[in-house]
């Protein structure tokens, strides 16, 4: 568990976290409103040398060009009854040649591969401190590390 203390510890913790993934890698992020998943987003994208991200949560889903690409989803209004709604983004094919980023993924987008990581964004005692837990899935992130 990390503790993080503001906006841009959030990023320099995407940035940190970002400089280790590559093509094919499958990010999950889950927690609440305001808890930071866009700010770690923006951190991971500067490490691939994009820069702009702001949230997908009205039009879904962006492709930032880079290298690799950096797919960046917002999942919340495709729980429940929609989830089809996240199979028809056909996230399976932009998968291999990207880093996907999938914020309230959780239960949606772990279908996409065995092995992903699993960042969850709790808030701290203090207002803007905030709480990573990073959970490695499969043989690629089983000793994942920033």
């Amino acid at each position: 568990m990390f503790e993080i203390n503001g906006v841009l510890e959030m990023q320099a913790t995407g940035q940190a976290i970002g400089a280790k993934l590559r093509a094919g890698d499958l990010v999950i992020l889950s927690g609440p409103l305001g808890a930071g998943k866009t700010a770690l987003t923006q951190g991971i994208g500067k490490a691939l040398g994009i820069s702009g991200i702001t949230s997908p949560t009205f039009v879904i889903s962006r492709i930032h060009e880079g290298q690799p690409a950096l797919v960046h989803v917002d999942a919340y209004r495709l729980q429940g009854e929609v989830t089809a709604l996240f199979d028809e983004l056909d996230l399976e094919s932009l998968l291999p040649t990207s880093i996907t980023v999938v914020e309230w993924g959780e239960g949606l987008a772990n279908r996409l591969s065995d092995e992903y990581l699993e960042i969850k964004i709790g808030f701290g005692n203090l207002e803007d401190q905030r709480e990573l837990l990073i959970i490695g899935h499969g043989a690629r992130f089983e000793s994942f590390a920033i």
